[in-house]
């Protein structure tokens, strides 16, 4: 988990649109303790050395939480997503480096993201996002995740929050695309 969490920092310092960018502390203390997945798409830098280019973490998301902030996404998705008896996957962070866009990555990583949530037994998997991410709000478009929320920003509908969610089942899955390499590390 700190590799990857390391791995997620590097790659987030590269992003001039998010203003907070996570920490390996932060995202290891928030995975702590609960089911979670982090992904990595490597590519060749212009030196032929091996980075990380795109990531996504996701993990799970519990009708009961003790994470403020986590309490609070819960509190927001009540009336829009059924939490008893089922799983549901939250995923949290992700991106691509400017350089790399365009060319599935991040379409790949969220492939790979639900067949990951569907074989360990979850039946949604929710994301949220600001309105201004059009690229990212346009590849889940093609996935087929719905929107379920729109939470307006007062003052700029940009920063307006967009709540999506999918289903995961079997048959979702045989809809993938993307043709990928999968390498699991230690």
């Amino acid at each position: 988990m700190e590799t990857g969490a390391l791995e997620a920092q590097y790659i987030e310092e590269y992003f001039t649109e998010f203003r907070n960018k996570k920490t390996a502390e932060e995202i290891t203390n928030r995975l702590r303790d609960r089911d979670h997945l982090i992904l990595m798409s490597m590519a060749h830098d212009d030196d032929g050395v091996l980075i990380p280019v795109a990531y996504k973490i996701g993990h799970e998301l519990k009708a009961q939480e003790t994470n403020i902030k986590l309490t609070d996404l819960v509190s927001q998705l009540r009336d829009v997503v059924e939490f008893p008896d089922r799983r549901i996957f939250y995923s949290w962070i992700g991106g691509t480096r400017e350089e790399w866009r365009s060319q599935g990555r991040y379409r790949a990583l969220t492939e790979q993201q639900e067949e990951w949530a569907h074989s360990h037994g979850y039946h949604e998997l929710v994301v949220k996002t600001k309105n201004r991410f059009y690229g990212m709000r346009a590849t889940l478009d093609h996935l087929n995740f719905d929107v379920i929320k729109f939470q307006r920003h007062l003052r700029d509908n940009r920063e307006s929050k967009v709540y999506l969610s999918k289903k995961i089942a079997a048959e979702v899955l045989k809809q993938h695309q993307t043709s990928r390499s999968v390498v699991d590390a230690a």
